[in-house]
């Protein structure tokens, strides 16, 4: 059984909980063994001489505990601020190059093509792709803190031999990391197991200093020095070595379910159970299989889609489940035979129009009112808090027809810097001819004029886009706004404000287009994490919610206030610490939905899946959903970490 969005945040928490007990289980071992060498020396040192030391030692144990403390705290500070960019980090780390959309290579296209359908479909910003290019094994890997500094890596092996429905089966496995905050765990596995590996680089290094040691070795004294010298870094060694399988404990513990979870939800995502499936027989055939060949492989490995190194001390340590295990789990009556795998015939091409992209291999429309037809009757994929986090086949074959509605241009344009700008600034130009030629006067005073050249080129297509295409066209854009200089990211916050400014109002579509841009913005300023601050939904956020809801419920409800007030009073028995008083009052400021999405951005898993529901009964309890309505609950979701897939046309949320 698959947990939702909820559940399995709770489960990463939990997970984290447990890899700092057994990290300081591993280091207090790590302590003895360490001091049991030192004392060993010490002990061997003193004899003969007049007073012998005793192999117990408090005020030796003390000193060697606090250093072994340091070494092991600063080996993992400096991993950690090491991997502190991110996904990129780790993919640069393992020797990956980013993977651009100019590319002429037929395989990193149709990655491409599947990596942003997959996070149109889920909700989430468009993920930097990495190629492994000198890797011939085939693996996948998702890296990063958050969904906004996300990237997936693919191997060159994994391009040259998956077919379209393999690699979407994988694709899809590392999103479902991406979406239920495996990521972030992952990469504070790889900081703390750096620090208990320190020690035995330590021991290595005091090895290697030994060749410089040569001289003493004439004289008795010298000799047993370089002796004593020696048995420290031998003794290193063992006790860092220890930390290896310490180590590689930690990371089985906490890895191997969390695949199994990944590959169901793969499954659901996808439908397709032959795609994720195949994809891991492919592996099993494969004269590589999984293995990488970079040398921090075996630092990431548990971050992998299958075993990136020869698992140590065989399966028991191993950090991914038996390739026979995981395909039985998904595929029961498999025959038991692998895939020799062989290079893919494309099966689809690169014509260089934006709609060949998508439309080729879209599914017929009987195909796609038939799978639209049976998610519309499957109400336990319905609600809201369901559909967080999760993937359909209908939210798939949605992503490519938005995508094949963007016209080239404005699609090329949104996945480079210079265009990313200018499609923002292009949604947000006025309908009124005197307004635009003010806003377009406030981009030439403080814009980059590349960037004010090309929202004049783009503005009529971007004006012209379906409604439904909006939010899908910022996702695409938001990669390369997050990657402008912090320079360039003030200069644009600047014009979108005043763009937004320029009719002194601010519409729900501008103020969603600017809660996104914060969100993800202050991301990349700011990357720690949001403090959970609330558990329950009571009296502290007693105006928070009536503000959020009170929003929610007006908007559903345009000039209808008894209706509005219906919604809302729907919405607010899901509280029962706290009596919820409807504001049926508009407003053309939303700064105070600002300040209590704020707020509410610090609640806890149970509270936020609460307050996730009472959001969607706000806009759903009529039975209509606007674009309006879904772009506004998107942004709220986007606000709270929770990642809403698009709300489909005639889909209910109740």
């Amino acid at each position: 059984m698959v947990m939702d969005f909820f559940e399995h945040q709770d489960v990463a928490r939990k997970a984290t909980g447990r890899l700092v007990l057994y990290f300081a289980c591993a280091v207090a071992a790590i302590v003895v063994m360490a001091y049991l060498v030192v004392a060993g020396v010490v002990v061997y040192g003193s004899q003969g001489s007049e007073v012998p030391r005793s192999l117990w030692d408090p005020a030796l144990l003390a000193t060697v505990g606090l250093g072994t403390l340091i070494v092991v705290g600063l080996g993992s500070l400096y991993k950690l601020k090491q991997l502190s960019g991110g996904g990129r980090s780790v993919a640069e780390l393992l020797g990956g190059r980013p993977l651009d959309r100019d590319t002429a290579d037929e395989d990193g296209q149709r990655l491409l093509n599947v990596v942003e359908e997959m996070a149109i479909a889920s909700g989430t910003p468009v993920p930097p792709v990495y190629v492994l290019e000198e890797e011939g094994g085939i693996n996948a890997f998702a890296a990063g803190f958050s969904p906004d500094d996300a990237v997936i890596g693919v191997t060159r092996g994994a391009l040259q031999h998956f077919d379209r429905d393999q690699l979407q089966g994988v694709v899809a496995h590392e999103f479902s990391h991406i979406l239920n905050g495996d990521m972030r765990l992952n990469i504070r596995l790889m900081g703390v197991l750096h620090g208990i590996l320190v020690i035995a680089f330590l021991g290595q290094m005091v090895l290697r200093s030994m060749r410089f040691a040569g001289r003493s070795r004439n004289s008795k004294n010298g000799g047993g020095a370089v002796a004593a010298v020696a048995a420290i870094g031998i003794g290193l060694l063992v006790v860092g070595y220890a930390g290896l399988f310490f180590g590689n404990l930690i990371k089985s513990a906490v890895s191997r379910q969390r695949e199994y979870l990944a590959d169901a939800s793969a499954v659901q995502f996808t439908r397709n159970p032959a795609g994720i499936a195949g994809a891991l027989q492919v592996i099993g055939g494969h004269a590589f299989g999984s293995a990488l060949e970079a040398r921090h492989a075996a630092e990431a490995s548990h971050m992998f889609f299958g075993n990136g190194v020869k698992p140590f001390l065989g399966s028991i340590f191993a950090t991914h489940p038996p390739l026979d295990q995981r395909i039985r789990r998904i595929d029961p009556g498999w025959d038991g035979e692998f895939v020799e795998p062989r290079r893919q015939i494309r099966d689809l091409s690169w014509s260089g129009r934006a709609a060949a992209q998508y439309k080729g291999d879209s599914p017929s429309p009987m195909q796609r009112r038939s799978a639209h037809a049976e998610l519309l009757a499957s109400s336990a994929l319905l609600s809201a808090t369901a559909l967080v986090g999760r993937v359909t086949p209908v939210h798939l074959d949605y992503a490519r027809e938005v995508l094949a509605e963007l016209p080239e241009e404005v699609a090329a344009a949104a996945r480079e810097p210079y265009g990313a700008r200018a499609v923002v600034y292009a949604l947000l130009l006025d309908a009124d001819p005197s307004l635009r030629e003010q806003q377009m006067r406030q981009l030439e005073q403080r814009a980059d004029p590349g960037v004010v050249t090309e929202t004049l080129r783009l503005a009529a297509d971007v004006v012209g886009l379906p409604r439904r295409a909006r939010l899908p066209l910022i996702e695409l854009a938001m990669p390369r706004l997050t990657g402008l200089s912090a320079s360039q990211r003030t200069v644009f916050r600047g014009c979108v404000e005043r763009l937004v400014a320029a009719d002194e109002r601010t519409d729900l579509f501008e103020w969603v287009l600017l809660r996104l841009l914060r969100t993800h913005l202050d991301a990349v300023d700011d990357p720690a994490p949001e403090r959970l601050r609330y558990y329950a939904l009571g009296l502290p956020l007693k105006a928070p919610l009536e503000a959020l809801l009170s929003t929610l419920a007006r908007a559903g409800h345009p000039g209808d206030t008894p209706g509005a007030g219906r919604a809302f009073a729907s919405a607010a028995r899901l509280f029962d610490k706290v009596s919820l008083q409807f504001d049926p009052r508009e407003t053309r400021d939303h700064a105070f939905l600002d300040s209590a999405l704020d707020e509410l951005r610090a609640l806890g898993g149970a509270a936020k899946r609460t307050l996730v529901q009472a959001c969607a009964l706000c806009i759903g309890t009529d039975g209509q959903v606007t674009v309006e309505e879904a772009e506004l609950l998107r942004a709220v979701a986007d606000t709270l970490g929770v990642p809403m897939p698009p709300v489909l046309p005639g889909q209910p949320l109740v």
